[in-house]
């Protein structure tokens, strides 16, 4: 999403413009070409140089610089800007933008650029609290200015409160959600199902699986990045919740199935990528069963097959991580499940297990169309599915 992108970085008088050097190197690395601008106040804390050296970039800070390479730099700026992101920003800053002050060469850029502009705020507690502040970003949000946190946390100040410039992962999925806005799931409600359940055996031990999540979340965030809203319905793990996608934490396969009925309501497409328990405990202890030395038996139960029960006019896709006879059985699941499409894929092959960044599997549709991918990261997988199920949308519309 933001290989090839021009991205303008408006840097503004604040202790956060070390993490802007970082957001500048990222966007670099993911391939997009960052034109930096930095105000006056800005140099004060981080020099254009480091900008420079991060990017590989001429840096902008002088709207009357002679010497520049580019004529009439806001306009040329704004103009080939594919999106513009002012972090950090200040009080004084976002209230420029309010009032159409183009008094420096960022305030100048963001107004002439018709690009999406996101805002990422950084400032003590007590002026993100004042009643102008407020007054300001309501006003700009109304003219559809995205606005980044800022989040909460240690102040350059020493106290505690709303006012940190949001962290640089949050910053990357806001531009590239930006990004994709008109993509083609633009307009879709796209429940993604990730991670696996945890059924009690006791307070302590549960049944469990293998299962990262990083599978379900790589389509969620691919999903976002297409223009869709996302729900994510994902069992217990560590992974941050991607920017701008509901998540829904639940525990075990019963709660799961609740979850994914509810969110599945006026959907377009459900992608199960989560790996729910098949069983369950019988009899779950009330308390801590202690070791006695003798053996200890444990009666499961079936649970729910979450997918197969659920009916709708939805696209419905199912996964099949098997370890053997892995495509007869996945085609077994197509019709016994109902589903448009399964992914299937051999958990014992190599790079392709549960805990990597990387996946191998075989996409096959109810019509019977094989479709072998080769080892790609779980992103690129991601997209592939998404592909197809953004035709399968379409067709059934």
């Amino acid at each position: 999403m933001l290989r090839g992108k021009r991205i303008v970085l408006g840097v503004t008088g604040s202790i956060a413009c070390y993490k802007a050097a970082d957001l500048a190197s990222k966007l670099t690395q993911a391939g997009a070409d960052v034109d930096a601008i930095l105000t006056e106040s800005a140099a004060k804390f981080v020099t254009p140089l480091t900008f420079r050296s991060l990017t590989l970039r001429p840096v902008f800070t002088d709207m009357f610089d002679p010497n520049s390479p580019m004529a009439e730099e806001h306009v040329a700026l704004a103009r080939a800007a594919d999106a513009m992101i002012i972090a950090p920003a200040s009080a004084t800053t976002i209230a420029r933008l309010t009032h159409g002050m183009a008094d420096n060469m960022v305030a100048l850029t963001a107004l002439a650029t018709k690009a999406p502009l996101l805002v990422a705020p950084a400032m003590d507690s007590q002026m993100w609290g004042n009643d102008a502040t407020r007054a300001n970003v309501a006003s700009l949000r109304a003219r559809g200015v995205i606005f980044v946190g800022p989040a909460e946390g240690r102040l350059a100040s020493g106290t505690m409160g709303l006012g940190r410039l949001a962290d640089n992962d949050t910053l990357l999925g806001a531009l590239r959600q930006a990004l994709g806005a008109g993509g083609d799931l633009a307009g879709r409600r796209i429940v993604v199902s990730a991670g696996g359940t945890q059924e009690p055996i006791d307070p302590v031990r549960y049944i469990g699986n293998r299962s990262s999540g990083k599978m379900g979340f790589a389509i969620a965030e691919q999903a976002r990045d297409r223009g869709a809203k996302v729900t994510l319905v994902c069992g217990p793990g560590a992974l941050a919740t991607p920017y701008g996608i509901e998540r829904v934490d639940v525990g075990t396969t019963a709660e799961m199935a609740d979850a994914i009925g509810r969110a599945t309501e006026g959907c377009d497409a459900l992608i199960m990528a989560a790996a729910p328990a098949d069983f369950r405990a019988a009899n779950p202890a009330g308390q801590k069963i202690k070791r006695t030395g003798a053996d200890l038996n444990v009666e499961l139960t079936p649970n729910v097959d979450i997918i197969a029960g659920l009916r709708g006019g939805f696209v419905k896709v199912g996964f099949a991580a098997e370890t053997e006879s892995v495509l007869v059985n996945a085609h077994a699941k197509i019709a016994k499940k109902g589903l448009d499409m399964i992914v299937a894929n051999d958990v014992t092959a190599p790079q392709a297990g549960f805990s990597g960044d990387t996946n191998l599997v075989t996409l096959i549709d109810r019509a019977g169309e094989v479709e072998e991918l080769p080892l790609l990261t779980k992103h690129e997988v991601a997209d592939h599915i998404l592909d197809r199920v953004a035709r399968m949308i379409s067709a059934r519309r």
